[in-house]
């Protein structure tokens, strides 16, 4: 075949993608699979509030399916800016604030806005898709490798040796893939960091951004509390890119509506660029998430319901790996602190069965889908070295009474190993 672009020849495909497609074969060949790979809901189990449907087929009723303004419509700007003042105490102003079709393009923007060929970019692996970005901005990968002692988040220690003329940094709190949270402190401390380093550059010095994604921000369990850098630290309102929407909060994953606030000089070139790629939310859902979000009763009920529903799986999932851990088994989990996620260990290479080794980790991953109908994600998917034994596992298509079923399957497969 003839040679493509450079960018092209560099591409890497998703690794989820690809097991997801081998999902879907084994499930059209009668398999029963209990697919917990995809960070995306199942509507029969999880439908997005009725209220918001309602008014999304309104919305195409009164033939609102032109071309939106290019940062979205004014009265979903102010909606949102509206909501996340009240919840979070943020305060932004319309020209600080654009739409989206999802998280995906803002993040895009935000690197093709802030991040030049050769730039340092620094995140924390296992982290969602940072790599992928990184590399299609040819920058610099600053790659830190979280641990389990610190629930796979960043420290500021492990950022600080980084910073000096990096250009972004990138933190997801609540994390995909891991469910887990930034805590208030190391959070500070970064944003101090990145105060500091900036205060460090000349003027006219490009400046360290921070890229902060908060898709799952509502989606917190327990005593668990989301902190953001603004409330923390008001100065980093000058280097902060948020990403947000209702994808997750709403299990609107298909409603494709994002946002991102951040400096006006950022948002408005981070607007001209979409204007190019053409990834706006459609009107109609930008009109009906208007409306939605100033519901506070109807989300608060939502948000009652749907939480306790996440947080039943969630603990449920947990507590089985913990009952096969001190069973002996070689797995374990991080208690479930936010999002959709559950970190799960599965630590079996090296392990055989019917005198053929389990290798690699990839050899696990298969064994497990092969024997237990179980399907999790591998941490090396998000970046992480190839012999991590670690997993998400998202609830999105879980339903309650599989769980049962699915541990004895995967006891079952797990006994058969010496």
């Amino acid at each position: 075949m003839s040679k493509l672009s450079v960018l092209a020849e560099g591409l890497i495909g998703s690794e989820i993608v690809r097991l997801g497609n081998e999902i879907n074969d084994r499930i059209r060949k009668g398999e029963k699979i209990y697919n917990y790979t995809i960070g995306d809901f199942d509507p029969s189990i999880f439908p997005i509030p009725k209220e918001l449907e309602t008014l999304i087929i309104e919305a195409y009723q009164k033939h609102y399916t032109n071309y939106p303004p290019a940062d979205g419509v004014l009265e979903l700007r102010e909606a949102v800016l509206a909501f996340l003042q009240k919840h979070e105490g943020l305060q932004y102003s319309n020209n600080e604030i654009m739409i989206a079709s999802g998280g995906r393009p803002l993040i895009y923007t935000t690197f093709k806005i802030l991040v030049d060929k050769g730039d340092k970019v620094i995140y924390a692996v296992p982290s969602w898709n940072n790599n992928h970005y990184t590399n299609l901005n040819h920058a610099e990968h600053c790659v830190i490798e979280a641990t389990p002692e610190n629930n796979f988040m960043p420290t500021a220690a492990d950022i600080a040796p980084h910073v000096k003329g990096a250009a972004l940094i990138c933190l997801c709190t609540p994390q995909n893939p891991t469910g887990t949270t930034l805590p208030k402190e190391e959070l500070d401390k970064i944003c101090q960091l990145i105060i500091e380093e900036n205060a460090s550059r000349g003027e006219h010095e490009k400046k360290l951004y921070l890229l902060f994604d908060q898709m799952y921000w509502t989606l917190t369990y327990g005593e668990t509390k989301h902190y953001n850098p603004i409330t923390l630290q008001p100065k980093m309102k000058d280097y902060t890119i948020f990403v947000d929407g209702i994808s997750k909060v709403f299990a609107a994953t298909g409603v494709r509506v994002g946002w991102s606030m951040g400096p006006a000089h950022v948002i408005a070139k981070m607007k001209a660029l979409l204007t190019h790629m053409g990834a706006w939310a459609p009107m109609a859902e930008q009109k009906a998430t208007a409306a939605y979000l100033k519901q506070d009763d109807a989300i608060e009920r939502y948000l009652t319901h749907f939480k306790n529903e996440m947080i039943n799986r969630l603990n449920l999932i947990h507590d089985g790996f913990v009952a096969l851990k001190n069973k002996g088994y070689a797995v374990d989990a991080i208690a479930p602190q936010a999002a959709i996620y559950l970190t799960i260990k599965m630590d079996l290479a090296g392990k055989s069965v019917d005198g053929k080794t389990l290798a690699t980790q990839s050899d696990v991953t298969e064994y497990i889908l092969g024997e237990a109908k179980l399907a999790v994600v591998p941490f090396y998917a998000f970046g992480a070295e190839k012999t991590s034994p670690w997993y998400r596992l998202s609830i999105g298509t879980c339903k309650l009474e599989d769980i049962s079923e699915m541990f004895g399957k995967l006891e079952a497969a797990l006994s058969k190993l010496k």
